[in-house]
């Protein structure tokens, strides 16, 4: 009962710094943006965490899988060591160098790779779902500054006060950070479907 927590104003005072309206409006609005910090703080963490543990594996698979998209020097190394040995062998037994079928590799050109249509595919999609679980990350850290801001206590008077809390709530409302807090999980979602996607075309 703030009628009781807090004496009524002089007539005079019914809007002064220190009025009984802006200690009221303090208590509603702490208690407001007590829920509202902690509903969207809670799920930022989960979320949070969870990036960083998914996309620690995707990067590992993306690493591995990554490799098939270049050139396999392996096999040219032993493609070259092949021609080498048949000219040396065609050397020692007087044949003629030129009957020695020649290597299809060309120093002219760069080696190209190998891959298959389905190794582009495993790795755009992995790449693709490291990238966005990344960005949640990123904007996971950024909605924990924008709120750690928004709570930091304030000094004045009660009047300010109110006028302080009210410009960072506007911002929040501007910026959309409850919204922008509500998408993460959709993100997410949408991170682990491109990686099970991958997934499956891979195995």
């Amino acid at each position: 009962d703030y009628e009781k927590k807090y004496p009524p104003d002089e007539p005079d005072q019914a809007l002064g710094p220190n009025a009984r309206i802006w200690r009221v409006y303090l208590d509603e609005a702490r208690q407001f943006d007590m829920d509202m910090v902690d509903n969207i703080r809670d799920t930022v963490d989960v979320i949070l965490v969870f990036a960083g543990l998914f996309s620690a594996v995707v990067g590992t698979l993306v690493t591995e899988a990554s490799t098939s998209l270049k050139p396999d020097y392996t096999q040219i190394t032993a493609a070259l060591l092949t021609e080498l040995i048949s000219v040396q062998r065609a050397i020692a037994s007087n044949i003629s160098v030129s009957s020695i079928p020649s290597s299809s590799l060309h120093l002219e050109s760069p080696p190209t790779s190998t891959a298959s249509s389905t190794d582009f595919w495993v790795n755009a999609l992995w790449f693709t779902s490291l990238a966005i679980s990344l960005a949640i990350a990123l904007v996971s850290v950024l909605v924990r500054q924008w709120l750690h801001a928004y709570v930091t206590p304030t000094s004045g008077t009660p009047k300010d006060q109110s006028h302080i809390r009210h410009f960072r709530y506007m911002g929040i409302e501007q910026w959309q950070v409850p919204l922008i807090a509500g998408l993460l999980p959709i993100m997410l979602h949408l991170s682990l479907f491109l990686f099970f996607i991958g997934l499956v075309v891979f195995l």
